[in-house]
């Protein structure tokens, strides 16, 4: 067999190409976001937010199927075995024909609908439409064209899709800004949005066919193959109902936020949620782009280097979360007052909402990891306890308290079953070992991050910074910013020895 790539270096790789883009396209959605909302309106960036988030209820027949792929690919990956990575492709590929097929019909039948759902919208049907089926159609090439790039996924070559897609969203971002400035035409800015979708699935699959040249899957056999694998459809079925609590919580806030508030609040609101996507987005690339490797690394079994990856992942986590929290706590608001202006700063107790959903999402995302790792999809009561959990609590919270209520709401949910019930289940069917082992080390890094957050805080509020300016924020930012890491890594080199051997194999890595 031939000689394995480090999974360390193939992780640093995709999170280098992901870093440099991240950083390019996040100054560019925040300049574009003003340029839409001064030239194209609130309401207009309101309406095709809640348009995406209407199609995405449609993207829920995709059941799991890729996740339970990318899961299945790993074997054969390892094992160079061509022939069955064309077969479980060709499946796949057969299997994404039908789904959209499906998501096509009920997009169609969802269309009738759009009057009922925009009774009261200063925009006509016209409009309305034009964009509801550029959208679906842009949707749409991702199961008939885009199929392929799973396989990228799981051989941790994500960073040739982040290239390509990345490279493709920016010119796309530059033109749409320039249509909107010089035109204001709505027709135009939606035109653009799904000519690049076709271009980009055109350059994609070209890629693809480079890096793998023997990649010759058939739909056409996908059919007969299908009752070869049948393990695919075990784990679509599971990873399914595990999906359906994060699609419903991320699809239903705007329009819980549309119906309990106005759809003025969805798009303010939506400046606050860019820059955490933005944030959350590059996490997910960066410490994301370890889950292939964690896969790779549980299928050679060494139970002592499985737990000590998992603290190290878990110890990046929490120093990413705790330096997020702080940063944005304190420069979130003059950010968005320089940004937008500050008419569209919502209530501070917004933000600490936000921001403690974020940072409970981010430290927990290691936990995510491993379970898939070691394909525990099982538990399919979780995710449909925390779909009622959340939607329950949205209700009420949305009634009585608006906005702060809604976002508790999926801060409640999602605390309950990935914070207390998924580590629980990881440590006793997978790591098997006591869950006190887990929630004493997660309670010292809590403690780690609170104690650095209390004491940079209070350092930064001497400090009387007046910020009226782009250069003013960013000195800020950065002053702010060293106080912490200053202040939290030396907490976490004195009291965390999982620090003390992330620097070790960063630094045999690098060699």
């Amino acid at each position: 067999m031939p000689t394995q790539e480090s999974r360390v270096k193939k992780s640093l790789l995709n999170a280098r190409v992901n870093l440099v883009f991240y950083f390019l396209t996040l100054a560019l959605s925040f300049f574009s976001r003003k340029i839409f909302l001064d030239t194209l309106g609130a309401d207009f960036v309101g309406l095709t937010g809640t348009l995406q988030n209407l199609l995405g209820f449609l993207n829920l027949a995709e059941l799991g199927i890729g996740s339970a792929i990318g899961y299945v690919l790993y074997k054969p990956l390892f094992e160079h075995d061509e022939g069955k990575i064309n077969e479980i492709i060709s499946v796949f590929g057969y299997l994404y024909r039908w789904i959209g097929i499906f998501i096509l019909g009920a997009g169609v039948v969802l269309a009738c609908f759009l009057p009922l759902i925009f009774p009261s919208t200063q925009f006509e049907m016209g409009i309305i439409y034009f964009a509801y089926f550029s959208f679906l159609a842009s949707s749409l090439i991702g199961y008939f064209a885009n199929y392929k790039q799973t396989l990228l996924g799981a051989d941790q070559k994500n960073y040739v899709v982040t290239a390509y897609f990345q490279t493709a969203s920016i010119v796309k971002t530059l033109i749409q800004m320039a249509s909107a400035w010089y035109t204001g035409s709505y027709y135009l800015w939606v035109a653009i949005e799904l000519t690049f979708g076709i271009i980009y699935s055109f350059i994609l699959n070209w890629k693809i066919n480079q890096v793998y040249p023997w990649l010759k899957s058939e739909v056409r056999l996908g059919k007969v193959l299908f009752k070869k694998y049948p393990e695919v459809m075990k784990y679509t079925r599971q990873l399914f109902v595990h999906q359906i609590s994060s699609f419903v919580q991320f699809q239903t806030t705007p329009f819980f936020v549309y119906a309990f508030v106005s759809l003025q609040t969805v798009a303010y609101y939506g400046n606050y949620t860019i820059i955490i996507d933005k944030l959350t987005i590059l996490m997910n690339t960066v410490l994301g782009s370890t889950s292939a490797g964690v896969g790779n690394l549980i299928a050679e079994g060494n139970k002592s280097k499985i737990l000590d990856v998992f603290w190290e992942i878990s110890t990046i986590r929490y120093i990413v979360a705790g330096i997020l929290f702080f940063s944005l706590y304190v420069l979130m608001e003059p950010f968005v007052e320089l940004w937008v202006g500050k008419e569209y700063i919502l209530a501070h107790s917004v933000l600490i909402l936000v921001l403690v959903k974020i940072y409970i999402q981010i430290i927990h995302g290691s936990i995510g990891q491993f379970l898939y790792g070691y394909g525990l999809f099982s538990d399919t009561w979780s995710p449909v306890a925390q779909t009622v959990i959340y939607l329950f609590a949205a209700i009420l919270g949305g009634f009585f308290f608006g906005l702060n209520g809604i976002i508790f709401a999926s801060i409640l949910s999602f605390f309950l079953i990935m914070g207390v019930w998924k580590p629980y289940f990881l440590y006793k069917r997978g790591l098997h070992i006591p869950i006190w082992k887990y929630w004493s080390k997660n309670l010292c890094f809590n403690l780690i991050n609170l104690v650095s957050i209390f004491f940079s805080l209070l350092l930064v509020r001497r400090i009387h910074f007046v910020i009226d300016s782009w250069k003013s924020w960013i000195i800020y930012s950065m002053l702010s910013t060293i106080i912490f890491v200053i202040i939290n890594m030396s907490l976490m080199c004195l009291l965390n020895r999982h620090v003390k051997s992330l620097f070790r194999r960063f630094k045999i890595t690098l060699k």
